[in-house]
């Protein structure tokens, strides 16, 4: 991307990343197949309230989920897919402005997915559809996964709960949030931190701790994992700000206050940033993948993963 926008309004600056991710993206041969099996879940599980609605998140996940795990297979690519659209559309009902009008619904259903994740079996009283569709997710998940890797997952579901717990509290009043603050949760709001953990059910590897651990790993880990929450930022804010919306809690938001600055210059700054994340993304992944074993694949699906969020902001979901 470079300067463009989607909406008519005038160019702001956008990041280039065609030098460390460049497409066309590879995807699996089973993107439709992906597509049309997410319509159907979202169809025995209506966390989505409406047609036009539902088309688009199981367009978007199924395209966008052939392209993250290009080489994963049908069944892995299918339980993936119905993982992502349950945290997109738990985020989209339960989340952001929902959650800041009713935090009190938000808090409920964040306790009934808790109490699931924890490994009891039925929520109190009668499950909601979306803890219904949760239950449906965790059972096929601890089937086809390692004991350390259903843990890790629900470990990083747990953060993405109190991640959307945590935007909408600050959603209405963002002044106080710092950099730093935003820094470490984005990555749980964008959800890519769990795309990362769940690469390893998909693809049918673990990373040893000891090789998890190594700096190079945690540099592409956060590298990959700022890049997601920041071109999100830049992709959405003209929907978020549509119409005389308020100015949600996001990247260039923070940079204007930061730096006392106008939007122009805020998503001028917001590209740089991008783009440096992005080349410390690809050095990493070269060195990384230059080896053998797991930290070879996992090298791969970090890049996979970069490129999926690259090919995400250009969907329809995005425009206003």
């Amino acid at each position: 991307m470079n300067d463009a926008t989607r909406t008519g309004a005038p160019a702001l600056p956008m990041p280039d990343l065609r030098e460390f991710f460049p497409g066309p993206f590879p995807a699996s041969a089973y993107a439709d197949d992906i597509e049309r099996h997410a319509t159907e879940w979202l169809r025995t599980f209506p966390l989505v309230g409406s047609e036009r609605k539902l088309g688009a998140l199981a367009n978007i996940t199924g395209q966008g989920m052939a392209r993250t795990f290009p080489a994963a297979g049908r069944s892995e690519l299918l339980l993936c897919a119905d993982l992502f659209l349950w945290l997109t559309a738990f985020d989209d009902a339960h989340g952001e402005a929902a959650g800041a009008r009713d935090p009190a619904r938000l808090v409920r259903a964040v306790g009934e997915c808790v109490h699931l994740l924890a490994g009891h079996d039925e929520p109190p009283g009668s499950p909601s559809v979306f803890g219904a569709a949760l239950t449906d997710l965790l059972a096929r998940y601890r089937q086809r996964a390692t004991g350390k890797r259903y843990l890790r997952l629900t470990a990083h579901l747990r953060d993405n709960l109190l991640a959307i717990l945590w935007e909408a509290h600050h959603i209405d009043g963002p002044d106080h949030v710092t950099m730093a603050d935003y820094r470490a949760m984005r990555p749980h709001t964008v959800f890519v931190r769990t795309l990362m953990v769940t690469a390893e059910i998909a693809l049918g590897y673990e990373l040893p701790e000891r090789e998890r651990s190594l700096e190079p790993v945690r540099e592409l880990q956060t590298a990959v994992a700022d890049l997601a929450g920041w071109i999100n930022d830049l992709a959405s804010y003209a929907k978020e700000t549509a119409h005389g919306g308020p100015t949600t809690l996001n990247l260039p938001s923070l940079l204007m206050r930061e730096h006392g600055c106008d939007l122009e210059e805020a998503f001028r700054l917001a590209s740089r940033m991008c783009e440096q994340q992005a080349a410390v993304a690809a050095a990493r992944i070269a060195e990384l993948a230059a080896g053998e074993g797991p930290l070879s694949v996992h090298a791969g699906a970090l890049k996979s993963i970069a490129s999926s969020y690259v090919w995400h902001i250009d969907h329809a979901r995005y425009r206003v």
